[in-house]
């Protein structure tokens, strides 16, 4: 009698599995909560749809003692995962957005972007602009109600940052309609073909993220396709990003660490008139606030967040 067990013909670890019949198995980043209020945090959220046609929806959050006529800093949140796992009802992204709603007394926007194989790029960066150009539409009461326009922001997590670096472009492009404050940008999911840093030394590693972005992006440029390095040809210059501040975090031990080290150089030598600035977190590796979100290390990040946010130093 044959096996009925599906053969494996392509592994992208630790994310997925595609099996020889065509089916693809999630390994991670598939399991969601409910919205609603968090009684930890005081923050109530409720998922709401953008776009009826694609089924692009997000997860809102504001605090549950906010009193009419109050209006709040408006955060647009992108998810991380390679583009590959996770939405806005992961319950850690869930927690995620609670605590820093809570930290930083804002209204948030976590956004369920469709992920690549099945949906490739970059219709992750076309959903998360209809994602943008929804919440201005002014058809979400708590939008309307609680907002403020004049401090709306981006914010990410590793593919999530990546996207939030791409629509601060995509806004300059849009006759000046949308105007972003700044970008939140944790742990940035920024590539590219030639090593640098630990990802000299590290080659299983640097293999490794070499063989996600060939996945969601099999362009003939690979880890220098402009959406994955922000430097290679054709990227646009950082001297254009239409936004006031910026703020990245990077973590110590994270493969990712010199692309936003390199990022945070690259715009203090431009020419762009913004203020930015850069937080490492020693001792942690990639997005570990998702997973340790109440370390003191994920404590202080999200509090950092919450100050620049609200314009405050450090």
């Amino acid at each position: 009698m044959e096996s009925t067990k599906k053969q494996v013909s392509l592994e992208v670890l630790p994310w997925l599995v595609v099996h020889t019949d065509g089916t693809l198995e999630r390994l991670a980043g598939t399991e969601v909560c409910p919205p609603g209020l968090d009684p930890e945090t005081g923050v109530l959220s409720k998922d709401i749809i953008l776009d009826p046609k694609t089924g692009l929806s997000a997860r809102i959050y504001r605090p549950d003692s906010i009193q009419p006529g109050h209006k709040l800093p408006l955060v647009l949140y992108f998810h991380g995962g390679a583009f590959l796992i996770a939405s806005a009802s992961l319950p850690n992204y869930h927690t995620s957005v609670n605590k820093l709603v809570a930290q930083a007394n804002i209204i948030a926007v976590s956004v369920n972007y469709r992920l690549a194989p099945e949906h490739p790029l970059p219709i992750a960066y076309e959903d998360s602009w209809n994602a943008l150009q929804g919440i201005k539409a002014g058809n979400e009461p708590w939008i309307n109600n609680y907002a403020d326009f004049n401090q709306f922001f981006l914010a990410g997590d590793s593919a999530g940052a990546n996207i939030s670096h791409h629509l601060v472009f995509r806004a300059k492009q849009s006759d000046h309609t949308v105007k972003i404050k700044g970008i939140g940008m944790i742990h940035p999911y920024f590539w590219g073909t030639q090593p640098i840093g630990s990802e000299v030394t590290d080659k299983a590693r640097k293999q490794m993220v070499d063989g996600w972005w060939r996945f969601v992006c099999p362009s003939d440029k690979g880890s220098d396709d402009p959406w994955i390095n922000p430097f290679a040809d054709g990227s646009p210059d950082l001297e254009g990003l239409e936004c006031e501040r910026v703020m990245i975090t990077v973590a110590e031990k994270d493969i990712l660490r010199e692309r936003g080290k390199m990022y945070y150089e690259r715009l203090v030598k431009s020419k762009w008139r913004g203020n930015v600035e850069i937080m490492e977190t020693k001792g942690k590796d990639h997005v570990f606030h998702i997973f340790e979100p109440d370390c003191d290390e994920a404590k202080e990040m999200v509090r950092r967040l919450a100050l620049f946010i609200n314009q405050v130093d450090a």
